[in-house]
This record gives structure tokens, C-alpha cells and sequence, in this order.
């Protein structure tokens, strides 16, 4: 909730998260174009949270300026081409204070490409499985160094102590991966043998009985009753 000059809170501006993190890109600099703030986040957030693209920070950039949580101007210098600029107004820097203080602790919604292609895994072969690993780890050793640079670099100014600390979190972030995606690698093979009593002559997977996925289901709920009833029985 926010709060009004005489102490009243209403609720926070409607807007997604993407909108708080052009919102939080824009508080940290005087003002900027739409190239410069697609360059702060890849500099930043885009470790953790957003790598956008051009239209999604105009886009962005609009809904906030329409909300009165930022504003622009065009600027143009001798010689150069006219830019427009945006800045944060002072309403959007409380609203944004507000959501940082108030807002609700979400968990992060994992997206895994790689992951789900393991997922399917039968639909391929361990070799190519592993080759999708590997070239992803690579992906990933590249991710490492550039976090770290950009770690460093942000050494430089005081200011960006906070986005130092997120930028090192990504730093093990990345190095977890990569640890997380050499164990897929190595067990590839004997995932694989596991597989081997459900496919057929040809390879393709068996599907299992119809209604398999709801006696499995039904385990799982009791095993969950089961847990619940010790937990409820109090220690003598």
C-alpha cells in the first residue's frame, strides 16, 4: 500500500513485474532512452530476472509515463539525432519504494528449455542429450565470466553496491547450473537403461496403463495423509 500526502495507503499502481524492473532500471540513473535502459538490464537484471527487448521497454516505458510513474522529454544535441528521454517522477519513486518495502515475495517461475527437452528425453538418444548438455554448459561457463566482469565493474560506484550483491548471487547462480547440468550429463546412461523396459521393438516409448497416472496419484495422496497424521500426533 502506498501513502497519500495525509497519511491515507492505497493500493499499489496495477502493473506487472517487468513494469517494476523499467521502473527500477529508470530510479537508478537521472534519465535515459529506451536503448540505454535495455542496456542497464543487460548489464543487470538480465543475470537474474529480464533480458528485454527493445519494444518491451517502449511498451514498458509507456504504461509507466501514462500511470504518472515516469515522464519524458525529447532531447536533441547539435549535430545528433533527437532522443527521447524518460525519467522516474517522484510519485514512481515512492510507488516503487512502496512495492520494494510491501510488495508480495513471489517465487521465481522457472522456464527450463534444456530441462524440458531432458523431460522428453525419450523422444532423443543419450548421445544427443548429452550434446544438448554440453553445448548448454558452455552457454553456461561464458554466463560465469560475464557475471563476473560485470561484478567487477560495478566495484567502481558506491551506488551500485545492491546490484553488485544481486550480480554476485548470479555469479553462483550460474555455477550451480553448471554443477546441476554435469549431473544430468552423467546420468544420462543410466537414465537411459532405466528407460529400456518401456519401449518397444522399434525404440518408442510404451505409454502406461490409462489410469496409472491416478493410482500414483492416489499413493501420493496417501503418503501426504500419512505424513500429516504423525505431524499431528504431539511428542509425550
Amino acid at each position: 500500500m502506498q501513502d497519500d500526502s495525509d497519511g491515507e495507503s492505497r493500493p499499489l499502481p496495477d502493473i506487472p513485474p517487468t513494469g517494476w524492473a523499467v521502473l527500477g532500471l529508470l530510479s537508478s540513473n537521472e534519465s535515459g532512452s529506451g536503448y540505454d535502459v535495455k542496456k542497464w538490464a543487460d548489464w543487470s537484471i538480465g543475470h537474474f530476472y529480464w533480458s528485454p527487448s527493445f519494444s518491451q521497454v517502449y511498451s514498458e516505458m509507456k504504461r509507466l509515463e501514462k500511470l504518472g510513474l515516469a515522464k519524458s522529454w525529447t532531447e536533441k544535441s547539435a549535430g545528433e539525432r533527437s532522443r527521447r528521454l524518460y525519467a522516474v517522477t517522484e510519485e514512481g519513486h515512492r510507488a516503487l519504494e512502496e512495492w520494494v518495502m510491501t510488495g508480495p515475495v513471489d517465487l521465481p517461475i522457472l522456464k527450463h528449455p534444456v530441462l524440458m527437452r531432458i523431460w522428453l528425453g525419450h523422444l532423443s538418444s543419450p548421445d544427443r542429450l548429452k550434446a544438448i548438455l554440453t553445448d548448454y554448459m558452455d552457454q553456461l561457463r561464458d554466463l560465469i565470466k560475464t557475471a563476473e566482469n560485470d561484478g567487477e565493474l560495478a566495484t567502481i560506484e558506491p551506488s551500485w553496491a545492491y546490484p553488485r550483491l544481486a550480480l554476485r548471487w548470479a555469479h553462483r547462480h550460474y555455477q550451480a547450473e553448471l554443477e546441476l547440468a554435469q549431473d544430468l550429463y552423467d546420468e544420462i546412461d543410466a537414465t537411459y537403461a532405466a528407460l529400456t523396459p518401456a519401449l518397444d521393438e522399434n525404440g518408442r516409448l510404451i505409454p502406461p496403463a490409462p489410469e496409472r497416472w491416478r493410482e500414483v496419484d492416489a499413493m501420493a495422496r496417501a503418503a501426504a495423509e500419512a505424513a500429516a497424521a504423525t505431524n499431528d500426533v504431539a511428542p509425550e
